[in-house]
């Protein structure tokens, strides 16, 4: 179903820019949030059309949190599983970015578009094994993500902003929540999900979860991206 909805929508950018369409949202799209969110329907999967909008793919409502967060976190320290747009936008914002790449082919993608403060580790999962951990995505049940969860150990220091993005939400967040410096953030995309829902239910009083919902660039229909802190007192 995705791969034909992605499809579909390039063909349809195809006579929309043959009509002139998608320059005017271009234009429309640095003055209109609106805009740049048709425009970005547009862009879906096309990783160089969508870095030219500034924005990562979460909901403008917690890009707009992050964003202050890291206004008011002078040398914020950045890490995240799953790298794209978003690698990009907080290249532009933090003082530093480590970003953990499963898909090979894709950090190859990425590795010509990250700023000099970005830094892209490609970890592949492995095959699965008893006591592993896998991903609970379609398609993935037969790989291990050991290494790839593992690959935040890494990195030295507290960590600022810690983004979940990629696969094995639910392993990485328990990573991130023991990772995390006082007053950083996390950021858990597509909490629409059941099982991501479930990861955060299961930190119980550790931490404090703002849940945003509302239009997200590349998608006709609202999704919720999760804001969560370390709970202080």
């Amino acid at each position: 179903m995705k791969r034909a909805y992605v499809t579909l929508v390039r063909a349809a950018r195809s006579v929309l820019g043959a009509l002139g369409v998608l320059h005017l949202l271009d234009r429309l799209a640095h003055r209109s949030r609106t805009a740049l969110w048709v425009r970005s329907w547009f862009s879906i999967y096309d990783l160089e059309d969508l870095l030219a909008f500034d924005v990562p793919w979460w909901t403008f409502r917690s890009a707009d949190e992050v964003e202050e967060f890291l206004r008011r976190t002078p040398g914020a320290a950045a890490f995240e599983w799953g790298s794209g747009a978003s690698t990009a936008w907080l290249g532009r914002r933090a003082a530093s970015v480590v970003s953990v790449e499963h898909d090979l082919a894709w950090a190859d993608r990425m590795a010509p578009v990250l700023p000099d403060n970005a830094r892209l580790v490609a970890v592949p999962p492995g095959p699965a094994w008893p006591g592993g951990i896998p991903s609970g995505k379609p398609g993935f049940s037969d790989l291990d993500f050991t290494n790839y969860v593992d690959a935040i150990d890494e990195v030295a220091g507290p960590l600022d902003l810690i983004v979940i993005d990629g696969r094995a939400r639910e392993a990485c967040l328990d990573k991130a929540v023991d990772r995390l410096a006082p007053g950083g953030l996390i950021v858990l995309d597509n909490v629409d999900r059941a099982r991501y829902r479930h990861a955060v239910a299961a930190q119980g009083d550790r931490i404090d979860v703002t849940w945003t919902r509302g239009l997200t660039p590349s998608l006709p229909y609202p999704t919720r991206t999760a804001l969560i802190s370390l709970r202080t007192g």
